[in-house]
């Protein structure tokens, strides 16, 4: 599942030894483990094998430039969701023509950068939007491919902020308009109909809602593949994984007992779907962003003070929401382990941050060992929707990111000075 483990009484990351890294590169700290990133990849990519494939990362999950350059020597394509994704795309030496470009407010220069760079496809999220890129095409000259992203209504069963796939979500164009939208665009003379893409929503773990999602979709794709003559079928992302889970060797016994969280592994994912999928004859298309680099990074943190009142213990670290919002934005659940084992008897503990904000808090009336300051903590699962939702809030640094691979470690990005946070900002002239 990833490469995080106790070694003797230490957490390691592949071969290095986290608290090493605290001590080189300071916290609140993310580590990255570029085995894992290439073995889920790997894995997926295998499992799709019998079709004829692009497995496009979602970068939204992820967009520190050395996972990217990972990645793209794997031969990963990218789903990106804005320009600047795909300029770091470029930067990281990943292949524009291997891109796919979603969302829903795509301006026109973002259009524009995309047709000049290239990409495999716009997935059309509006007719004003394939409007929008017939009229960019026309001016430079070009033809843009699309395809026009259809919304099933199909319910995902995950939280309401990650589910993308009814008719309740902004996201794509009605399954029932979908024919005629094709008609209209088949008759714009800049656009290319070169696929159909749908998502239904994130972090699934069974494979129930994406193969009724498939079944429903199927006959569409192959009116539209008879009509238009589509070249791919995207079926998104939204692979879950394992947020409640023991580590992958030397798990404390407080932790092993802990019921184990059902998890959708790419073999089975492939199993059932790869018979609904290949009799299409088309190219398949999956944007995972979670499944691939999600338990690879973890977010490492320096208790400062441990404080009882009459009902809590509160541990207050030194990361807070605007490093990893996931928690208070979503109520999700990461797994808090020490860098070192501790014995002893577990106290409910309240896990929290120094905003000023009720809901800076990383997990509420949890189990964990005693620890005092000067400790750390890993809060686990955190390489996806991470470092990548980060902000400045409270005029908090940047944190630091540090690639693993092996025993060799390097900082993927250095800590952000204070300084910067406002060095774009100026008081204006009348003020002065």
């Amino acid at each position: 599942m990833h490469e995080f483990h106790y070694s003797g009484q230490d957490l390691y990351c592949e071969q290095a030894l986290i608290k090493s890294l605290v001590q080189k590169y300071g916290t609140p700290l993310y580590v990255y483990s570029q085995k894992t990133l290439t073995n889920h990849y790997k894995k997926l990519d295998e499992a799709l094998a019998p079709l004829d494939h692009m497995v496009c990362f979602a970068m939204k999950a992820n967009s520190n430039l050395s996972v990217i350059r990972v990645l793209a020597n794997l031969g990963s394509g990218f789903d990106v969701v804005s320009a600047g994704e795909l300029q770091r795309v470029i930067v990281a030496g990943g292949d524009a023509r291997r891109c796919v470009f979603a969302g829903v407010g795509k301006t026109e220069e973002e259009i524009a950068f995309a047709l000049q760079r290239g990409i495999y496809s716009f997935n059309v999220e509006s007719e004003p939007e394939l409007a929008r890129i017939n009229r960019v095409a026309a001016r430079l000259k070009k033809i843009a491919p699309v395809a026009v992203r259809v919304n099933p209504n199909v319910a995902a069963g995950t939280h309401a902020k990650i589910t993308t796939g009814t008719y309740e979500n902004k996201f794509g164009i009605a399954f029932e308009a979908i024919e005629a939208v094709y008609a209209r665009a088949a008759r714009l003379k800049h656009i290319r109909l070169q696929g159909l893409q749908m998502h239904i929503g994130s972090q699934l773990t069974e494979v129930n809602p994406f193969e009724a999602a498939i079944r429903k979709v199927m006959p569409l794709v192959q009116k539209l593949k008879a009509r238009h003559g589509l070249e791919f079928f995207s079926i998104g992302g939204g692979l879950g994984i394992v947020y409640k889970s023991a580590l992958a060797s030397g798990s404390p016994a407080w932790w092993k007992s802990k019921a184990a969280q059902k998890i959708l592994t790419p073999s089975s994912y492939a199993r059932r779907l790869t018979p609904l999928l290949k009799p299409l004859g088309l190219k398949i298309l999956i944007e995972p962003g979670r499944f691939i680099v999600g338990n690879a990074g973890i977010l490492v943190t320096r208790v400062e003070y441990v404080k009882r009142t009459g009902r809590k213990n509160f541990v207050i670290v030194d990361a807070a929401m605007n490093d990893l919002i996931r928690p208070a934005f979503y109520d999700a659940y990461h797994e808090v382990v020490p860098l070192r084992k501790k014995g002893g008897a577990l106290i409910s503990s309240d896990v929290v941050g120094g905003i000023c904000e009720s809901g800076d808090y990383f997990c509420k009336d949890r189990p964990l060992p005693k620890v005092g300051e000067g400790d750390h903590l890993a809060l686990l699962s955190s390489g996806a929707y991470g470092f990548v939702m980060a902000s400045n809030y409270n005029s908090r640094p940047l944190a630091a990111e540090v690639l693993v691979h092996g025993k060799k470690s390097d900082a993927a990005r250095k800590r952000q000075e204070v300084e910067k946070i406002w060095e774009d900002e100026k008081i204006v002239s009348w003020l002065k």
